[in-house]
């Protein structure tokens, strides 16, 4: 049996749609009928060729996240049967078949059952992006109700799950953003701050009476995790996944700060721990259809005979919100 995936043979060429085998469940492995793919920055760099650490080899098909369907459950499998909903962050990197495709072979620890309130769309916005949050937040920091947390790119992917994840754990959240997405991170509960308007010194002083807050998550990299160690309190923590650069740890130090790094494909590429990805998207469930967890969606609507689109307006930088393509 055959299906039809997006394929890439060179490094920014096109994705072409193709026919191939349809994938078969091995040993602790789920086959879901793809309903939709979300995009993540990685799969533009991916794309690109910029992206070393995520060893995907040419040709390759994209796609880290997904939502869809068990249509069959290999061996060893019991969690999940046919006919359930499932989402995760399945592939896409280290020579797995990435979610730009209509079914997928993978593995059943990296799976949860969707929201029932989320749409496939919704869904498939949400794997990566939660997972970076709660591995930063829960994980590194252990985030304790009260503390007070700055999330850089609070309308971003990962920060407006970070946002929403900090708040649902009782903390007060400040957010980076610029002017135009003021509201839409009120709207959420958290207090907006104009990065562009404001020092860290100014924001620190106005909204900590210069004290720092308890943890800083840094979803931005660059000058703006030195951002993060000059907010952060004394005895406060520091998150990132984009700490790659070269950065001054005097102010971290000064502050007797602590900095944890977040690499959110280690499980996926090396195998290891792939089982809390599915405990993490299990809480992003529960807080789903508690009312307190939701991606935030570009409105533009793509499938796989316009998923090149899909990609302009990823590298574009003019969406607002996560893209996804539906795949069903």
């Amino acid at each position: 049996m055959s299906m039809q995936a997006l394929v890439l043979s060179q490094h920014n060429g096109p994705l072409e749609l193709t026919d191939m085998p349809r994938p078969q469940p091995a040993h602790g492995e789920v086959l879901v009928r793809i309903a939709a793919s979300g995009l993540n920055p990685l799969d533009t760099k991916i794309r690109a060729g910029a992206a070393a650490h995520a060893r995907h080899p040419l040709p390759l098909v994209l796609g880290i996240d997904m939502a869809g369907v068990v249509e069959a459950v290999g061996e060893g499998v019991s969690a999940f049967k046919p006919g359930d909903q499932v989402y995760g962050m399945t592939g896409g990197v280290g020579g797995m078949q990435g979610s730009l495709a209509q079914f997928a072979a993978v593995d059943a620890d990296l799976l949860a059952l969707k929201p029932a309130n989320l749409t496939m769309r919704e869904a498939a916005a949400v794997p990566l992006a939660f997972i970076t949050a709660y591995s930063g937040i829960v994980d590194r920091a252990r985030l304790q109700s009260g503390q007070t947390v700055l999330v850089h790119g609070g309308a971003g992917g990962v920060g407006y799950l970070a946002v929403q994840l900090a708040l649902s754990l009782g903390a007060r959240v400040f957010t980076t953003v610029s002017e135009h997405d003021r509201a839409v991170v009120e709207a959420l509960g958290a207090t907006a701050i104009d990065y562009r308007a404001q020092t860290v010194e100014q924001y620190v002083a106005a909204n900590t009476q210069g004290k720092g807050f308890d943890l800083v998550v840094d979803n931005v990299g660059g000058a703006t995790l030195d951002a993060s160690f000059a907010a952060v309190k004394h005895f406060g923590h520091v998150v990132s996944a984009l700490g790659w650069g070269t950065h001054a740890l005097a102010p971290l130090s000064f502050r007797e700060a602590t900095y944890s790094g977040v690499f959110t494909l280690h499980a996926l590429l090396t195998g290891d721990g792939r089982a809390h990805h599915g405990e993490m998207l299990r809480e992003a469930t529960r807080l789903a259809e508690a009312g307190k967890l939701a991606p935030r969606l570009d409105a533009r609507r793509f499938d796989l005979t316009s998923a090149e689109a899909a990609y302009e307006a990823m590298t574009s930088g003019n969406a607002r919100g996560k893209v996804v393509v539906e795949v069903a």
